[in-house]
């Protein structure tokens, strides 16, 4: 698989633990559709670095020096059009929360097996969120209900959504897919991707990671 418009999917690699940069891009470079055009060893790097190399997908330690990941992906993801995947120990990793409201499209365990790796990195490359939607879904509601609920989006956001458009983003937000979503609304596929674009387009998001993540905070989906 190659980016959109042909040619190899460019990668940025941020993470302190040089051993894990590098294992990383051994992996990632031996494939014959990626290649990884630069690392970094901190945040400000990853910046600079995605700044002027503006690769398809850059993947971002969530705890690094200077500055971590999350702030990183806040930045990129609103400079650019690099899609960002988080790496993370996820132990007790709250903090992913965060970087996918800042727009990160998923993230990755840092002990991914080698060919998961590289397919969430063509996954991205192509526009998709990483995460299963059932797995994203079960993520966003296990990390609402464990942390302090902060500042989100309210119910009101949701006004200028059709009937139809909200009851696509609470499908969404339950992890169906655009197939059980046309299903369950009883329209075609076709029909159902004109209602995800159009709550995209409304809410601001970049993807339906951050559409799960506002299904959630506005209530529209119950995080039980």
């Amino acid at each position: 698989m190659s980016v959109p418009g042909g040619g190899a999917i460019r990668v940025v690699l941020a993470d302190d633990q040089e051993l894990v940069r590098s294992g990383f891009a051994a992996i990632l470079d031996a494939q014959p559709d990626i290649t990884v055009v630069a690392e970094a060893a901190d945040g400000v790097e990853a910046v600079e670095r995605i700044r002027w190399h503006r690769p398809e997908v850059a993947l971002l330690d969530v705890r690094m020096p200077t500055m971590d990941g999350i702030e990183a992906a806040r930045i990129v993801c609103a400079e650019t059009r690099t899609r960002v995947v988080m790496l993370t120990t996820f132990d007790r990793d709250d903090y992913v929360y965060d970087a996918l409201y800042a727009g990160a499209s998923g993230f990755l365990l840092k002990s991914v097996r080698r060919d998961d790796l590289v397919h969430a990195v063509r996954v991205v490359a192509a526009g998709a969120a990483l995460l299963a939607p059932t797995v994203t879904g079960r993520l966003i509601a296990d990390l609402i209900r464990h942390r302090p609920r902060q500042q989100g989006p309210s119910a009101e956001r949701l006004a200028g959504l059709t009937g139809r458009e909200r009851e696509t983003l609470r499908l969404l937000g339950r992890g169906l897919s655009n197939a059980e979503i046309a299903a369950a609304m009883t329209v075609s596929e076709h029909t159902v991707k004109t209602h995800v674009s159009n709550v995209l387009a409304k809410l601001h998001l970049r993807d339906r990671v951050q559409a799960v993540i506002v299904a959630y905070e506005t209530g529209l989906v119950g995080s039980r």
